[in-house]
């Protein structure tokens, strides 16, 4: 299994992907290489996007799929934008727009009320009918600044401050942010998954 489809078109998680699996032994190709667009999002967690865009994945090129999915739960707005954080403000990838929802959204909230994480799920499916996927799980712990700080990461990251972090997550060195990450947690466990999977 070293040739995986990687089910997702967003550039951002693309170019973290590609750091995260260069010393894997994986060769990850783009869905979007294999000519494969993007699916629906219908599924009402995490988990259950994820397995839905793998499995599309896996059943248009079949191959090996892996797919994730992931956002910002803010505990002020009840897990908001939750799985919505792609499209916030209502279009998809706007994070300038999201951005400044968001803030709106936490005016006036003070620091101590402004607690969030960021949750990635991953799910590598062997085939379109695997009955068995490997499921992986990964939380980055914060709160949510008053104000954007940093030009580095995407999406949410200017507005993020990781628990023990004096800088937000676009401040911090990719190196550092890929092994804190709720992307990193998440494929660092999916790889102890999979090895124990092979046995």
């Amino acid at each position: 299994m070293s040739r995986i489809v990687l089910a997702s078109s967003n550039p951002g998680k693309l170019a973290e992907f590609n750091t995260l699996f260069a010393d894997s032994g994986f060769d990850v190709i783009t869905q979007a290489s294999l000519g494969v667009e993007d699916i629906e999002e219908t599924g009402l967690t995490f988990v259950e996007n994820a397995l839905l865009k793998a499995r599309h994945a896996a059943q248009v090129t079949g191959l090996p799929a892996l797919a994730d999915d992931s956002g910002l739960c803010v505990d002020h707005l009840h897990g908001a934008p939750g799985l919505y954080s792609a499209r916030y403000s209502g279009g998809h990838g706007d994070s300038a727009a999201n951005n400044a929802k968001l803030l709106r959204e936490l005016s006036g909230v003070p620091a101590e009320q402004r607690g969030a994480f960021f949750i990635c799920a991953l799910v590598l499916l062997r085939h379109a009918n695997d009955p068995a996927p490997v499921i992986a799980e990964g939380r980055w712990y914060g709160h949510v600044l008053d104000e954007a700080r940093g030009h580095g990461g995407f999406g949410y990251d200017p507005l993020f401050l990781p628990q023990g972090q004096t800088g937000s997550a676009a401040e911090l060195d990719p190196q550092l942010k890929n092994r804190l990450s709720h992307r990193g947690q998440a494929l660092a466990l999916l790889h102890e998954r999979i090895a124990e999977v092979r046995g």
